[in-house]
Parts: structure tokens; C-alpha cells; sequence
């Protein structure tokens, strides 16, 4: 399981990729983020990369989903 950072890094480093217009913000964000609000912010990027395919998507994918359950 990858955590918040490395997920939102893995977006980040895809950022060129259309499928994450918007998910690219909410990882900015959610590099800072902790606790609760990181909860949150794992929910913003899901709803945002629902396009976003391959193996580092299913595993970044995987990890918020984990993060968002807490």
C-alpha cells in the first residue's frame, strides 16, 4: 500500500495525462494533508482520476480507497 504522499506524487508525476486534470490540484493539496483532512482529500482525488488507467492507477487507486476508510 502506498501512502497519501506517494500517491499523490504518483499523480504528480502523471500530471501531463488528461485523465487527471483535476485530480492533479487535489494532490498538490493533499501533499500537505494529514489526519482527517487527508481522508477527505483522498476522496476529492478518487472522484477526480475515475478515467486514470494502467498499473500505477490500480495501485494508487487501491491506496486511497485504503486512506479514505481510514
Amino acid at each position: 500500500m502506498l501512502t497519501m504522499r506517494q500517491c499523490c506524487e504518483a499523480i504528480l508525476q502523471s500530471a501531463n495525462e488528461k485523465a487527471l486534470n483535476y485530480a492533479v490540484a487535489y494532490a498538490r493539496h493533499g501533499l500537505a494533508c494529514e489526519g482527517y483532512e487527508a481522508k477527505v482529500q483522498a476522496l476529492y482525488i478518487l472522484n477526480n482520476m475515475t478515467h486514470w488507467r494502467g498499473p500505477m492507477a490500480k495501485a494508487v487507486r487501491a491506496s486511497l480507497k485504503t486512506i479514505a476508510k481510514g
